[in-house]
């Protein structure tokens, strides 16, 4: 009974995890659960420790990463106050591979953790990878629609304003990020209305579409058509009218052979 009520309190409480003041006791408590036996949790929770990584495997902490949405999986919900604390750890390892993995499941644990944890405890690490190293902001971006959808509206939007850095990599000739991103914004028209559409992913969309790399436009041809059709069937009519002349004026009467090109994969 005294489990039951420690466990239902610090579940409760979002505050309580965060504050400092925690005994070495109450600490142990926080990390009990009845699901799987204790001792089981317990080692899997010391891989973290920087002492495993040099006595048993230096990719010991990678491993940790790759098992925790599973292990959440298992736990449920109800006991994240046991993984949260080891999350937090991984999320900021000095091992890019580590982050990166954390970075690839983290839409896979909002969904086993439902929107209210997800608000509190993942989008600040979410925010954390959007800044990180390529190799780890591919993992976020790869799965950016799955991720964002599982927020609130008002939420979602804040991201709006983020979307134009994903066309600036560490390294230029890394075209295949930017090709994720033009397949990415064309999943995430559903999630936004035409009004974002047209002030924030018609420049992106833009900007794609003259891309150095082919197989870059080649998929941005296919965003421009699905972003005028989005357009074309919501109840702002001006938004399609100016998009279609914006179309014409920058590709259709282009100086250059390859512009007028684009103009005509577009209407295709």
């Amino acid at each position: 009974q005294n489990m039951d009520s420690t466990l239902h309190y610090i579940h409760n409480d979002s505050d309580l995890s965060t504050n400092s003041s925690f005994s070495p006791e109450e600490e142990r408590k926080s990390k009990v659960q009845d699901v799987v036996p204790q001792a089981l949790l317990d080692q899997y929770l010391s891989m973290t420790d920087p002492s495993r990584a040099q006595t048993v495997d230096t990719e010991i902490a990678k491993h940790c990463a790759y098992s925790l949405p599973g292990v959440a999986l298992t736990l449920g919900r109800q006991n994240w106050h046991c993984l949260k604390d080891t999350y937090e750890t991984l999320a900021s390892d000095m091992q890019w591979k580590v982050r990166r993995t954390l970075a690839f499941s983290i839409h896979e644990l909002a969904v086993i953790l439902g929107d209210q944890l997800t608000a509190v405890d993942l989008v600040p690490v979410f925010n954390g990878f959007l800044k990180d190293l390529d190799e780890v902001r591919i993992g976020v971006l790869k799965h950016l629609h799955d991720f964002l959808k599982l927020l609130h509206l008002d939420k979602r939007r804040e991201y709006l304003y983020q979307l134009q850095e994903f066309l600036v990599t560490d390294n230029s000739r890394n075209w295949r990020f930017r090709a994720e991103l033009a397949e990415q914004l064309i999943l995430l028209l559903d999630l936004y209305s035409a009004r974002d559409i047209y002030d924030y992913l018609r420049p992106i969309a833009f900007s794609l579409c003259a891309d150095k790399v082919s197989s870059v436009r080649c998929i941005s041809y296919k965003l421009v058509s699905e972003m005028v059709k989005k357009l074309y069937v919501s109840s702002t009519s001006t938004f399609v009218v100016d998009l279609t002349n914006e179309l014409v004026e920058k590709f259709c009467r282009c100086p250059k052979w390859s512009g007028r090109q684009t103009f005509i994969f577009i209407c295709q």
